[in-house]
């Protein structure tokens, strides 16, 4: 009998969320077919919220097929597969009504393609598909992987052809995990990731993987900095100086600009370099466009009086050793540690094309550090370990005689 009321309350439950959707004529009850649109359109797992947001599954292109379920505030719920949902802004779908669902979807072969310009910099993995669908990426260690899970599809993969001339990717291979999921596991030559950009050409699912720099030494390297906030978004204040974030990140990142070019550090690209309005999307967006080798967003905190220190974040887990090496040069100069955060939900940690860490440099709400901030000497002085970090990073990627 508890099986069977549990069964009512379910249908019931689902009837109740299907007529929240405005169904289009001709759609099936229950759904309606939609594209992903927008210029960062981003799966959530959850509704839950904090300041960030609710965490997030990734971005996924423009123009995928999307089946919307239900209508929550300013989200819409999709059904990725038959056991997976998922979250997306509604700002960022557009309803399809040219489309109908088949009955099944399927991979067809797949191919390596090595980037042979010049100045090539990434290896592709071209993944045939019936339609554009959605999926989801996710970073591994020990030893690198990329992993995809792309939805509502089944496999018809039975060629997968691999070329001598691809430099990063060892191997690719899938397992049909669910009737309608299948994962796709690219292993990578070296052990530290150096990023990928998943996106569609044509009925092409395109994952291009980047290559380990040839020359390690930063001098040869593209530095972005990002001096958080700037113009309308003026981030936290100062305790007893009222100062505000944007006009210190834009001090420090002036400072790390310089620094990096006494160094002979001649590529380095700013997101910005005076107190203007640039929204995070747009810097994500310049920042994909540029593909710089590696990105540190500039932070100041702001908590209680007590709190104080250094603290650095990452999301996808590949990035990590970024962040824990400028960590340890930022406690080495004598700074408290407020620690290493992963799976940080902030947009500019959010993107996989390169290896990025956002620095929260010190506490604006506390005496003592908000003394440090107004100093030029401070300035100087963390300009001097975020690069030594950097350094740090890229001689852990080094082999012997490197």
């Amino acid at each position: 009998m508890k099986y069977v009321l549990l069964a009512c309350v379910a249908y019931s439950f689902l009837s109740c969320r299907s007529q929240n959707i405005n169904l289009p004529p001709g759609q099936p009850p229950g759904f309606w077919l939609a594209r992903s649109k927008g210029k960062l359109t981003q799966l959530a797992y959850s509704l839950g919220q904090d300041r960030l947001g609710s965490a997030k599954e990734g971005y996924i292109d423009t123009n995928i097929l999307l089946k919307v379920i239900d209508s929550v505030g300013s989200l819409y719920q999709v059904q990725l597969s038959k056991y997976h949902t998922a979250y997306l802004a509604k700002a960022d779908v557009e309803r399809d009504t040219a489309s109908h669902m088949r009955p099944f979807y399927l991979t067809q072969s797949w191919q390596e393609k090595p980037d042979t310009g010049k100045n090539g910099k990434h290896d592709s993995l071209f993944i045939s598909m019936d339609e554009k669908l959605p999926y989801k990426s996710w970073m591994e260690i020990n030893p690198a992987k990329i992993m995809i899970d792309i939805y509502g599809i089944e496999s018809n993969t039975n060629w997968i052809t691999q070329l001598t001339s691809i430099k990063e990717i060892k191997n690719v291979y899938f397992n049909q995990v669910e009737d309608d999921v299948v994962r796709v596991t690219i292993e990578l030559k070296h052990q530290q990731h150096w990023g990928y950009t998943i996106a569609y050409k044509g009925n092409y699912l395109v994952v291009a993987v980047k290559r380990q720099p040839a020359d390690l030494n930063i001098q040869k390297l593209r530095i972005a900095i990002d001096a958080g906030h700037g113009g309308t978004n003026v981030g936290a204040e100062g305790d007893k100086s009222h100062v505000t974030e944007k006009e210190y990140t834009l001090l420090f990142a002036k400072a790390l600009q310089k620094f990096l070019k006494s160094k002979g550090v001649k590529d380095v690209i700013m997101t910005r370099t005076n107190d203007t309005t640039f929204g995070n999307t747009d810097r994500v967006l310049w920042l994909q466009q540029q593909q710089p080798d590696m990105l540190v967003s500039l932070h100041l905190n702001s908590a209680d009086g007590q709190t104080s220190g250094s603290s650095t974040y990452y999301k996808h887990i590949g990035f990590r050793p970024l962040s824990t090496f400028i960590l340890k040069e930022m406690l080495a100069a004598g700074m408290d540690e407020y620690g290493n955060t992963g799976n940080f939900n902030f947009l500019l940690n959010q993107p996989t094309d390169f290896p990025n860490a956002l620095l929260e440099i010190a506490f604006l709400s506390n005496e003592r550090d908000e003394k440090k901030i107004l100093k030029p000497s401070f300035h100087a002085l963390v300009a001097k370990q975020v690069y030594q970090g950097m350094v740090d990073f890229l001689n852990s990627c080094k082999t012997p005689g490197q």
